[in-house]
């Protein structure tokens, strides 16, 4: 994680299972159903301070769904966390491809495949 957020960071990593990640999801994006990934962040100065909460039954079904092994998927969920602690979102086209561009090369000096090919 830290060659992902490059800056002191006080973050945790939490895992859940389906009901709780419905649960976080549908109570702070409003969305019903549980997904990978999600981040809480709380500040980005003069530390990183955020939560990253993986969903593990979710990246487990993805990584067989794609053909990764878990550890690739797991390390590109906890990268993109870590990215969008920093500010990064990908709601937009352009904001996407900057975001993706960054996981290609934090995962590459992981030697983790592109998780995008």
């Amino acid at each position: 994680m830290h060659r992902a957020l490059n800056v002191d960071a006080q973050v945790t990593l939490v895992f859940v299972g389906a009901r709780a990640g419905r649960r976080l999801n549908r109570q702070f994006r409003r969305r019903d159903y549980a997904t990978n990934v999600l981040t809480f962040g709380y500040q980005t100065r003069p530390i990183v301070v955020a939560d990253i909460v993986i969903c593990l039954p979710i990246v487990r079904r993805e990584a067989r769904q794609q053909g990764k092994t878990l550890r690739e998927h797991l390390a590109h969920m906890v990268v993109h966390g870590a990215l969008h602690a920093l500010g990064h979102d990908h709601a937009r086209r352009r904001d996407a491809q900057k975001m993706q561009l960054l996981e290609r090369r934090l995962l590459a000096q992981l030697r983790i495949p592109d998780p995008y090919a």
